[in-house]
């Protein structure tokens, strides 16, 4: 029987390294799209590899998708792809692929709008888009990965938080749109892997968490498979942040 297919966008590290390797614990066959992190997705395979004993099924796709020829070059290499044949379409796609770049909102151009949008609205729009088919074809679930920005002003994200608020958005418009044969959710993650120009407030953020911790990649890959393997749950906002939002 053949493995179920998942894609896993910006899945070769941090967050998205965490995500690819919950599929590849559940048996899936994993299609990991890098584009700087090549080397890591291939540790990730090589480390699961010596732990488990046994061949990864996965296959790591390269491409910028800030580039049009290079997105569209992905995406017929997914529908190509032996495994996604075999298992008769896609079960489930996460869009996680970020790009996350503090910026002083009188200096943020035109450009770096674009960049946020691209990345968080127009990327997640047209891979979903191209593999309705496929995903329809097996009852599969798409998942956005969001913030906890939505209601809050993060100083310096304006380009970044409004991106992400698009991306919550069109994830519940496909939710609706795309019912009842594929199911659509977001999962939404707090302080998760400071960036280094968090790391002077970032003690500041975790003091706010009632469970007393900063949330591990792991948490976030568990939410995500929750939502995978939960029929009924569609059009939803998972947040995993320890209860952050409780003390915003």
């Amino acid at each position: 029987m053949a493995r179920p297919v998942a894609i896993i966008t910006g899945g070769g590290k941090r967050i998205g390294a965490a995500i690819s390797l919950a599929f590849l614990e559940l048996d899936w066959h994993v299609i990991i799209h890098v584009n700087n992190s090549h080397q890591e997705a291939q540790q990730l395979l090589d480390n699961f590899e010596q732990k488990s004993g046994k061949k990864p099924s996965a296959e790591i796709i390269k491409a910028d998708f800030q580039d049009d020829e290079q997105l569209q070059r992905f995406i017929a290499e997914v529908k190509s792809s032996k495994q996604v044949i075999e298992a008769g379409g896609i079960s489930a796609i996460i869009h996680n692929a970020s790009f996350y770049k503090p910026k002083d909102l009188e200096n943020i151009s035109l450009q770096d709008i674009r960049i946020m949008n691209r990345i968080h609205i127009e990327v997640p729009f047209l891979i979903t888009q191209a593999f309705i088919p496929n995903l329809r074809a097996v009852n599969g679930s798409v998942i956005g990965i969001v913030d906890t920005s939505l209601g809050r002003s993060w100083k310096d994200l304006s380009h970044y938080t409004s991106s992400k608020a698009g991306l919550r958005q069109l994830m519940l418009n496909f939710a609706g749109e795309l019912a009842p044969e594929i199911r659509v959710n977001c999962v939404a993650p707090g302080a998760v892997l400071a960036a280094d120009w968090e790391a002077p407030h970032y003690a500041s953020i975790i003091e706010k968490v009632p469970l007393g911790r900063e949330g591990e990649p792991d948490d976030v890959a568990k939410a995500i498979i929750f939502l995978v393997n939960s029929p009924h749950l569609s059009g939803q906002v998972i947040t995993v942040d320890g209860g952050w939002s409780l003390n915003p």
